[in-house]
């Protein structure tokens, strides 16, 4: 290759125009007065100018100061007409030969729908890929939505920094079958692996959960951070997710995060690179109180679809509004189990604390209460800040939540948690999300795609049509 550029197709009396001159031409021998050919590759909708002796066009001149530069001026609207639509092209110059093709964010977007509606129209299941997979609550959530709304699904790969995670995942999650390629490593690490990378397969949707450590108001704060960016283990993993996005090209992305992600400056960048990358952008932020959720927790929601992919949140289906109270998630512990603790150091903590002025304070629950405050990741640390249990009968009296107490209040089926021990399986719904919004989403994208792709067979076949009766 001797050069490569990206140039706009102009106007010449209300027909297209592409006005190539100096090195553009000079570089792949294409001087004045020598002649060439224009063909079109309709299968790789290109446009090639080859140096020819017999050819029957013919490179023009034109007077710089002393210097003469060659000019090559396509204005056929027949020859341009494979760029109907496109405002810019790549121009890439060999020895005797010049390539005119779209810029490769419009191939992308072609290949995407199309990989897309060929699956739709054979019944082979779409690819699902996960980042930030943990132990698969969000992937499980999707799966069973886009079951729901009749759309096959195979959970391609899963990337997720544990190793311990993504084994439980493999046995206890429905997501997963034995396909399912798990991807034990850091995602930047995992990005810039050139082998790696090379093994993974395309996706039609590609789904994260990117660690909220930054962006969350305490991760924030225990930091001391003036930014989420400035967080030193996840501020910057908008960049190898936009990576693999760009590799595993899928038709459709779905992140998830604390809400005050929408104003961080990565979110800026990946408004905008993804809108580069030919994707429309949605975001909503989910409140799982209306899912009928216990843990009244909110959490961000964007979904990107390729040009060509309709999608809107309005379509969002809310149930009706259940009440549901703390006993019908409890196990069935006794009265006098171990479990049960005066818990008095937290409370001479709270004391302190209120003597001190820093406002913390215990969040107690009882069996009878319509919610439950929001049980983060460190719950197994039995903190006085974290919600606690209190005894049916001994107000005295306080417990932790179980695992499978604690999956039950935010909807999580309790399965994905397994034999876990209550640390990890705390950690993992932690940082979680609230199941039963995003299993919506998933219903919702299942729908979307399905109209997508019967829109893109009309559309194809009315240019087809057009295209007979120009013929």
């Amino acid at each position: 290759m001797k050069s490569y550029e990206v140039t706009k197709i102009g106007q010449h009396r209300g027909k297209p125009r592409l006005w190539l001159e100096g090195s553009k031409a000079q570089l792949g021998g294409f001087m004045p007065g020598k002649r060439f050919e224009a063909k079109k590759d309709l299968d790789k909708q290109m446009l090639i100018l080859e140096l020819s002796d017999s050819g029957c066009r013919i490179v023009s001149r034109k007077l710089k100061g002393e210097r003469e530069l060659p000019v090559i001026d396509i204005n056929s609207g027949e020859l341009l007409s494979l760029f109907d639509g496109i405002e810019a092209v790549r121009v890439v110059v060999q020895d005797g030969k010049i390539f005119i093709l779209p810029l490769a964010t419009e191939i992308a977007v072609k290949e995407r729908l199309g990989r897309l509606k060929g699956k739709l129209d054979s019944g082979a299941p779409i690819f699902v890929g996960s980042l930030s997979h943990g132990g698969g609550v969000l992937s499980h959530a999707i799966h069973a939505g886009l079951k729901e709304s009749g759309v096959k699904a195979k959970l391609a790969f899963a990337n997720e920094i544990r190793a311990e995670l993504l084994e439980q995942a493999s046995e206890m999650n429905d997501a997963w079958d034995g396909e399912t390629l798990p991807l034990a490593a850091p995602m930047q690490e995992l990005a810039f692996d050139t082998w790696a990378m090379n093994q993974l397969p395309k996706v039609e949707v590609l789904e994260a959960g990117l660690p909220c450590s930054g962006a969350s108001v305490a991760g924030r704060a225990k930091r001391g951070l003036e930014h989420p960016e400035a967080h030193p283990d996840v501020g910057h993993l908008v960049v190898p997710f936009l990576a693999i996005i760009a590799k595993v090209q899928p038709a459709v992305i779905l992140l998830e995060n604390v809400k005050q992600y929408l104003t961080s400056a990565s979110m800026c960048i990946l408004r905008n690179q993804l809108r580069d990358f030919g994707y429309n952008l949605y975001e909503e932020v989910l409140q799982a109180a209306e899912w009928n959720a216990l843990e009244h927790r909110e959490r961000m929601c964007m979904v990107a679809v390729t040009r060509g992919l309709a999608f809107d949140f309005a379509g969002l289906v809310r149930p009706d509004r259940v009440e549901q109270r703390i006993a019908e998630i409890l196990d069935p512990v006794s009265d006098d189990a171990s479990c049960w603790s005066r818990m008095e150091g937290l409370k001479a903590k709270q004391e302190r604390d209120k003597a001190e002025g820093k406002g913390f304070a215990m969040q107690i629950v009882t069996p009878f209460d319509a919610k439950c405050p929001t049980i983060t990741k460190g719950y197994a640390k039995v903190r006085s800040t974290d919600p606690k249990l209190q005894h049916p009968s001994n107000p005295n009296l306080l417990r932790q939540f179980t695992p499978v107490e604690h999956a039950r209040i935010k909807g999580i089926p309790e399965q994905v948690v397994g034999s876990l021990s209550a640390t990890i399986a705390h950690e993992l719904l932690g940082q979680s999300i609230c199941y039963e919004p995003f299993r919506a989403v998933g219903r919702l994208l299942g729908k979307s795609i399905k109209a997508c792709g019967e829109a893109i067979t009309h559309q194809t076949a009315l240019s087809a049509y057009r295209a007979s009766v120009a013929g």
